[in-house]
């Protein structure tokens, strides 16, 4: 079960060859070199997986990309860095944006893959960290399903290995009847894995990641044998920094992470392009038309998100009580899918403020007693004596009654 590598603690050098060449040569971009694709995979998967959505990005980078690249990664930082921000290669391909940010938050969670460190991925709900994750896994390894959820009842072996156990009745412990996790597979292989939710995890099965980051190894005692990691492998975790008092990390696994804290978009036309865009590759996976009007209506839900979570309206002259929910990117994202979805079923293909009041009512109003008297304040202070809103006002009267 031992997994021959180089030294596992040495971070990964740009360029050096560490294994037999077969061994380093990167497979070609979107190819499945984890678990095998299930059936469906691809186009017409509902939600395809980051390398088989951008395969076509993904090569064309791959191509172009003549810089240096850490071992087993199938781009080099800087071009992992332009998949994630977006940019036009030489060649006239475009590279969409998957991240609208500061491009030093991603330079900087890009170089932290590339050492010996893992990466900690933070924020409010639905700053993107797992779209961030799977992107980032997608560019380095061609495969972000080495996966972890974090939920309350994940179990060590999730994080570390199980066990067949009709094997291991029959035949006793073996490496057959091991059943390696998305991790011990990332080691063994030099890939990227993740785990979401760090947080909600439990903290004695946290606790088993730390051999695995600083010591690069992962031991199989019933075996009396020890996978290690080798280069190319590495960790990206997320974490909602409001779940803090679930299951804090310790100050020791905590060590073994860089973080990089994502912000909420810094601009009102930031948020708009982030939920336009999202709505468009949403809305052609589901075949949904393109609505008119789109582009006012996203607008007035990103203002409407906005100046309720900041507590105040865009000109800076009225506070506002701010509601329970999050009033995410996300969040936003879901309203206008919602919505567009409306337009195109049971209306006319024009996005109108009916089409997006429900949506939004559900996103403000999670506690019906102090939500609710923030949206009624809202309502009536802000939105009625807005120029251009009375359809809207009158459609979340008529939603709230």
């Amino acid at each position: 079960m031992t997994v021959p590598a180089t030294t596992p603690t040495t971070p990964a050098t740009p360029g050096a060859a560490t294994a037999p060449a077969a061994a380093n040569t990167p497979p070609a971009p979107g190819a499945a070199t984890g678990a095998a694709r299930a059936p469906g995979a691809g186009a017409e998967a509902l939600r395809p997986h980051a390398e088989d959505a951008f395969a076509d990005e993904l090569a064309a980078l791959a191509a172009a990309d003549d810089r240096p690249r850490p071992a087993r990664w199938r781009l080099s930082p800087w071009a992992v860095a332009t998949y994630l921000q977006g940019g036009v290669l030489p060649d006239g391909t475009v590279i969409t944006p998957k991240y609208v940010g500061p491009r030093r938050l991603v330079e900087v969670a890009v170089t932290t893959l590339a050492t010996d460190r893992a990466l900690l991925l933070l924020g409010v709900p639905g700053t993107a960290k797992t779209w961030v994750s799977e992107h980032l896994a997608a560019a380095v390894s061609g495969d972000s399903t080495l996966l972890v959820q974090g939920t309350a009842g994940t179990p060590e072996e999730a994080v570390r290995y199980g066990w067949n156990y009709a094997q291991l009745l029959a035949h006793g412990p073996s490496r057959d009847a091991l059943v390696p996790s998305p991790l011990m597979r990332a080691m063994s292989e030099g890939m990227t894995a993740r785990v979401e939710e760090l947080t909600r995890i439990p903290a004695d099965v946290q606790d088993a990641l730390i051999t695995i980051l600083s010591e690069k190894t992962l031991p199989v005692p019933e075996l009396g044998q020890e996978v290690q990691a080798v280069r190319g492998f590495n960790l990206i975790a997320t974490a909602n920094d409001r779940d803090r008092g679930v299951n804090e990390l310790s100050s020791a696994l905590r060590r073994r992470f860089n973080t990089v804290v994502l912000p909420l978009p810094a601009t009102a036309q930031d948020e708009v392009d982030i939920v336009s865009r999202r709505v468009d590759q949403i809305g052609r996976s589901l075949d949904l038309p393109v609505a008119q009007e789109g582009p006012a209506e996203i607008r007035r839900v990103v203002t409407v998100f906005r100046e309720l979570r900041e507590g105040m309206t865009t000109d800076g002259r009225t506070k506002l009580k701010s509601p329970s929910g999050t009033l995410s990117t996300a969040e936003a994202i879901s309203v206008v899918t919602n919505g567009l979805a409306l337009a195109a079923h049971f209306g006319d293909g024009v996005l109108r403020p009916d089409d997006v009041a429900a949506g939004i009512l559900g996103a403000v109003v999670r506690d019906p007693g102090t939500d609710r008297v923030a949206w009624q304040e809202y309502l009536e202070t802000v939105v009625r004596e807005r120029d251009g809103w009375k359809d809207f006002y009158r459609a979340c009267r008529e939603v709230s009654a």
